[in-house]
C-alpha cells in the first residue's frame, strides 16, 4: 500500500507533516532544518518560512504528497498586505485561489489556462456566481498567477459583462415600520445609522465612539472601501437614539462592541438584526441590510438632493455608480400620468354625459 504524506497549514505560522511510520521518510524529514516531532499528536512540524514547503515537496518527489491548498498562498497574502488590501479582501483572494486547486486537484505550477476556464465555467453554471463575483475571482487569480507567478495566460480570460441589476429599495413607510418594531435600543441604533447615514454594514459595525461628531452632526467613516475616509450625515433622530443607547450600554471604544467587548459585533450579527426586523415588520421584499443604504440614496434623490452630494455621502469613486439610483427613484416617474388612469377617467367622463 502506498504511503500517503499529508502537508497541512497551522495558523500560517507552522507547516505540519504526517505519514504512516516509515524509516526512510523519517530520515528524509530530519534533513530539513527546523523539524520537530510531536509524539502525542504524531506529526512533524516546521516553521512556515520561505522555501520550507519547496524543500518538503522536493524531498518527497515521486511519493504521494497531499498538500493543503492554503499553504501555497503565503506569498499572495504578503503581497496583498504590502499593497494595503483589507483583511476581508485578502481572505477572499486566498479563498478563490485555494478553491481552484481543490477543483483541479493540482498545484499552482500545473495550472493551465484551460483549468481556469473550466473553474470559472463551473462557478458560473453550477454555483450561479454573478458577473461581479466572477470578476472578483478573476482579479484574485490574475494577481497570483500574473503578478506573483508571472504567467500570462490569465490575461487571456475574457471578463463577463456585469449584470445590470437595480437595487431593491424600501419605501419611507417601510423604513418607518421597520424601525418601529425594533424594541432593543442597540439594534435600533444599528439600523438607524445604516439608513440615515447610508452606511455599508461593515462601516456600521466598525464605528467607534470618536467617529460620532455631535457638534457638527457628522459621522467620520475611516478606511472605508478603497481605503478612503469620508464624512456623512448624522441625523438628529439617530443622535438621540445613540445617546440613549450609550447611556444604557456604556459601550467603550467601539460603538457596537461584541459580548466580550474585545472587538466589535460581526457583520453577520447586524444582518440578522435587520432580517428579524423585516420579519416582524412584515416586509417580504428581497432585501438585505445593504438595502438601507440604497434606500437612503434613493430617498435623498427623490427629495431633490444633487447626485454629486449623494456620491460624496456614499463614498462612491465614480458618479456612474451613484447614477443607478436615478433608475429606481420615483421623483420623475411619479409625474407621468399612467395611460390606464387616463382611459378610466375618459370612460367616467363619457358616462356622465
Amino acid at each position: 500500500m502506498e504511503s500517503e504524506i499529508r502537508v497541512q497549514n497551522a495558523d500560517f505560522r507552522e507547516i505540519r507533516v504526517t505519514f504512516p511510520y516509515n524509516p526512510s521518510f523519517i530520515e528524509k524529514i530530519k534533513t530539513i532544518d527546523g523539524w520537530r516531532w510531536h509524539p502525542e499528536e504524531k506529526y512533524w512540524s516546521f516553521p512556515n518560512e520561505n522555501g520550507t514547503l519547496d524543500k518538503i515537496i522536493s524531498m518527497f518527489d515521486g511519493e504521494k504528497v497531499i498538500i493543503e491548498p492554503s499553504l501555497y498562498f503565503d506569498k499572495l497574502r504578503k503581497e496583498l498586505t504590502s499593497r494595503k488590501y483589507s483583511p476581508k479582501t485578502i481572505k477572499t483572494y486566498a479563498h478563490y485561489n485555494e478553491n481552484l486547486l481543490r477543483f483541479t486537484r493540482k498545484n499552482p505550477v500545473e495550472i493551465t489556462n484551460e483549468d481556469i476556464r473550466n473553474y470559472l465555467s463551473y462557478l458560473a453554471s453550477n454555483k450561479n456566481f454573478s458577473a461581479s463575483t466572477l470578476n472578483i475571482v478573476i482579479n484574485a487569480l490574475k494577481l497570483y498567477y500574473g503578478d506573483i507567478l508571472k504567467k500570462n495566460f490569465v490575461f487571456e480570460i475574457k471578463r463577463p459583462r456585469k449584470d445590470q441589476k437595480l437595487p431593491v429599495v424600501l419605501s419611507r413607510e417601510e423604513i418607518s415600520r421597520l424601525l418601529s418594531v425594533v424594541a432593543n435600543i442597540k439594534h435600533k441604533a444599528i439600523l438607524m445609522l445604516a439608513y440615515s447615514a447610508g452606511l455599508r454594514v461593515s462601516e456600521v459595525v466598525n464605528l467607534r465612539l470618536e467617529d460620532i461628531d455631535t457638534e457638527r452632526k457628522l459621522i467620520h467613516i475611516k478606511g472605508a472601501k478603497g481605503r478612503k475616509d469620508r464624512f456623512t450625515l448624522l441625523s438628529d433622530t439617530t443622535l438621540k437614539t445613540i445617546r440613549i443607547y450609550i447611556e444604557f450600554y456604556k459601550p467603550g471604544v467601539s460603538l457596537f462592541p461584541s459580548i466580550d467587548k474585545k472587538s466589535h459585533i460581526t457583520t453577520r450579527t447586524a444582518e440578522r438584526i435587520f432580517e428579524q426586523a423585516c420579519e416582524k415588520a412584515g416586509i417580504v421584499k428581497g432585501v438585505s441590510i445593504h438595502s438601507l443604504r440604497h434606500s437612503f440614496a434613493t430617498h435623498l434623490l427623490e427629495s431633490g438632493v444633487d447626485l454629486r452630494y449623494i456620491q460624496e455621502l456614499l463614498g462612491h469613486k465614480s458618479s456612474k455608480t451613484t447614477e443607478i439610483y436615478t433608475h429606481v427613484s420615483n421623483k420623475d416617474l411619479s409625474k407621468i400620468k399612467n395611460p390606464l388612469d387616463s382611459i378610466i377617467l375618459e370612460k367616467v367622463k363619457d358616462g356622465k354625459k
